[in-house]
């Protein structure tokens, strides 16, 4: 258990929890331990260098074996990475020459000459019959001789890893920033919450769990260690049913409730029936997941307890015995009725649910005096509504500024997208300029005082992370609609995969677009080759473990944008694999170097979504030629089998289209709101002098010489800046 805890806080803050052992003189195998961090892209900050030094050397050495571990399955290094061509990308032959060889060689085998022939007679060969192809012909190690060793170059990325605070209390401060976050985690954030909630449960608690899925992921540990739930509506129930059953805590998918307990099943008719009894008007949350709770029904037998007669209604009212109009009906009953000012009165005092309808009652709004009616309920009730909350809605009144044209890009809360036409009539402007007014003024007066502020400017650009269902776990990722720059020569992707049980080939191409986002041309396992560069060959199936590279040369791209992705051509989804991830590497021509070099991965994302199409990211070139990385974090439906980059080339053209021309909220935004409020906002890449004081820090990286009082805000920890 230490060992999970302790890469855990490696990989949520890239600090290292300071070891508490026997003194002694560890220097030599410290200065190893950082050496072996470098090899894949990391070192000790001074700090935990100093620290390390001053401990025995077999301390040193267990908290090396550990945090090795972590950093090498945080950069993808924790797998071998193959090729099939064994050069690659040098010599990658043409894509026809390459088929030709490979039935060429199927005709030469005994066993597939018959079967071979029968195929060119009838005019189609299937490659996967053909024995060399689809399948690794070397091993790891006789592809590893083939190349020569990297070549460093001072752009390779190097990670610092702070010393952290003895292994407690990080792996506190951890769950405390997990559970008390005021954004949604993702799936893997969920995953590690349950095992922090599991060890901290009798500690330390946040003040509020804003969260309704934390809150769930916490309840579930309170439960099992007898600790008092966390409920204060029925729905908080039916989330932690769903935990109890390893089911979806988001409510977003159908969960198969297991068979509970008695104690268990007591412990959530008790706390349905406290939620009721304390405020009769809850019954009305139960219409949105009726179904659901009718499935719980079944397995709490409410009936067989007759001391919480409360709990008993909510399944009356799920079965449709017992009427409770739910709060969202009651406000389309009047809108029906074209009841503007009644829906906004109502709607007061659910602040959050009035500026998520906020689009649709301007639109509704018949009068000037109703549309003022609309803003000033806004106006007056902001201050009570989420920070998250507000933020979206001036995200959404910035996009909303142009006319009723083009197309509506949907992205679900796993990252499913999907397109439509948008036919909704502008927002008039001066409803919607005082609605932003008013939101900039709000959400400027809930930031932090900060004297000063130092901000990295390639962090300026990277969108506000409003929820953690809008990125992915990894290294160097960023949330949807960030824009950072990409500087080398060459770009390389990657994808890794590991089958369960199925056989699974995933393939990974590159689709280039001009700047109207036509296809110029692709690279993929059907066009291994083009003057940008070259791919290193298709893999049919991974029961150990397989690697697709793309390597491109920038400064010989033809169009504006680039875009890789991965398709499932048949197996597993990406749900289903034992394990998949995509990420990419940057580095110089003269560098050489392996297929896979830790120290110049810059990105690494699991890849564990819906659809059978992955859109990691795409990059862009600007009008002054330098090229930038756009996260997207997307999914396509796809089809159930053979996925191929030429069959869904318009559709990734116009989702791409949609995240590029959609401006989001940044990091520059608060900057600027803090710039106004007094705070003296300064850029810093570090390379000038660091100031005496503590300030507050923004950036990509942790940099080393900042006052120890400062505070600093990377991608790891971003979601601090979102207001409450």
């Amino acid at each position: 258990m230490r060992d999970t805890l302790e890469q855990l806080v490696v990989r949520h803050t890239h600090r290292i929890p300071a070891p508490t052992g026997a003194a002694g003189s560890g220097e030599v195998t410290a200065r190893q331990f950082d050496a072996a961090l470098m090899s894949v892209g990391f070192k000790l900050s001074a700090a935990a260098l100093g620290h390390l030094s001053a401990q025995s050397g077999d301390v040193v050495a267990d908290t090396a074996v550990r945090t090795l571990a972590a950093v090498r399955e945080l950069v993808g290094d924790h797998v071998e990475h193959n090729v099939y061509f064994v050069n690659f990308p040098a010599n990658v032959p043409d894509t026809v020459e390459f088929w030709m060889r490979c039935v060429d060689e199927a005709l030469a085998d005994d066993s597939t000459r018959t079967g071979t022939l029968k195929q060119l007679i009838s005019g189609v060969v299937d490659l996967l019959t053909l024995p060399s192809y689809g399948r690794y012909r070397h091993t790891y190690a006789e592809m590893l001789a083939r190349h020569d060793e990297l070549i460093p170059a001072a752009g390779d990325r190097l990670t610092v890893l702070d010393l952290g605070a003895p292994l407690e209390d990080e792996v506190t401060a951890l769950y405390l920033a997990l559970a008390g976050s005021s954004t949604p985690l993702g799936e893997d954030g969920l995953r590690d919450l349950e095992v922090l909630a599991g060890h901290c449960v009798t500690g330390p608690q946040p003040e509020v769990i804003p969260v309704r899925e934390n809150r769930a992921v916490v309840n579930r540990a309170r439960l099992r260690a007898g600790a008092d739930l966390l409920l204060d509506t029925v729905t908080d129930v039916l989330r932690l049913a769903c935990a109890l059953s390893d089911g979806d805590v988001t409510l977003q998918e159908p969960t198969r409730f297991r068979g509970l307990s008695r104690p268990v099943r007591r412990a959530l008719l008790a706390g349905l029936d406290a939620v009721v009894a304390a405020s009769p008007a809850k019954l009305a949350d139960v219409s949105a997941h009726r179904e659901a709770f009718k499935r719980l029904g079944e397995r709490l037998h409410p009936h067989e307890y007759p001391q919480w007669p409360h709990a008993v209604d909510v399944f009356a009212v799920a079965r449709g015995e017992r009427r409770a109009p739910s709060f969202e009906g009651r406000v389309e009953e009047l809108l029906a009725a074209g009841d503007v000012t009644g829906a906004v009165r109502l709607l007061r005092s659910a602040p959050g649910k009035l500026f998520r309808a906020l689009d649709r009652l301007l639109r509704t709004a018949r009068t000037q005096e109703e549309r003022d009616t609309v803003v000033a309920a806004a106006e007056e009730v902001a201050g009570e509504a989420s920070g998250r909350v507000l933020l979206s809605v001036r995200e959404h009144l910035h996009n909303r500024a142009g006319a009723a044209e083009g197309r509506r890009v949907f992205v679900g809360r796993r990252g499913r997208a999907w397109v439509t036409d948008d036919t909704r009539p502008p927002l008039l402007p001066p409803e919607r300029e005082r609605l932003s007014g008013a939101l900039d003024e709000e959400i400027g007066r809930r930031l932090p005082a900060v004297d000063r502020l130092l901000v990295d400017p390639d962090v300026l650009d990277v969108a506000l992370p409003l929820s953690g269902k809008a990125t992915a776990s990894g290294l160097g990722v960023l949330p949807r609609g960030s824009l950072s720059p990409v500087d080398g020569e060459l770009l390389r992707f990657f994808v890794y995969w590991k089958e369960s049980g199925e056989r699974t080939d995933y393939d990974l191409s590159a689709l280039l677009l001009d700047a109207d986002y036509e296809t110029v041309t692709w690279l993929s396992w059907t066009a291994l080759a083009d003057v940008e560069g070259e791919h290193s060959g298709d893999i049919t199936e991974a029961p150990d473990g397989a690697s697709e590279f793309i390597n491109l040369r920038l400064g010989a791209v033809r169009g504006t944008f680039v875009v890789p992705q991965v398709d499932i051509y048949s197996g597993e989804g990406f749900e289903e694999v034992e394990e998949s991830f995509f990420g990419f590497m940057l580095r110089e021509s003269e560098q050489a170097g392996r297929p896979f070099e830790p120290r110049t991965v810059r990105m690494k994302s699991e890849l564990r979504g819906p659809g059978r199409v992955a859109l990691p990211l795409a990059f862009l070139r600007g009008a002054d030629g330098r090229w930038h990385a756009k996260w997207l974090h997307l999914y396509l439906k796809g089809h159930p089998a053979a996925n191929r980059v030429e069959g869904n080339r318009v559709s990734v053209a116009t989702l791409l289209r949609g995240i590029v021309e959609r401006e989001y909220l940044t990091v520059g935004y608060l900057a600027g709101l803090l710039a106004g409020r007094g705070t003296t906002v300064t850029e810093w890449d570090g390379t000038a002098a660091a100031p005496d004081g503590p300030v507050t820090y923004v950036g990509l990286q942790r940099p080393e010489g900042l006052h120890p009082d400062s505070r600093i805000v990377t991608p790891e920890n971003l979601r601090d800046l979102i207001p409450e």
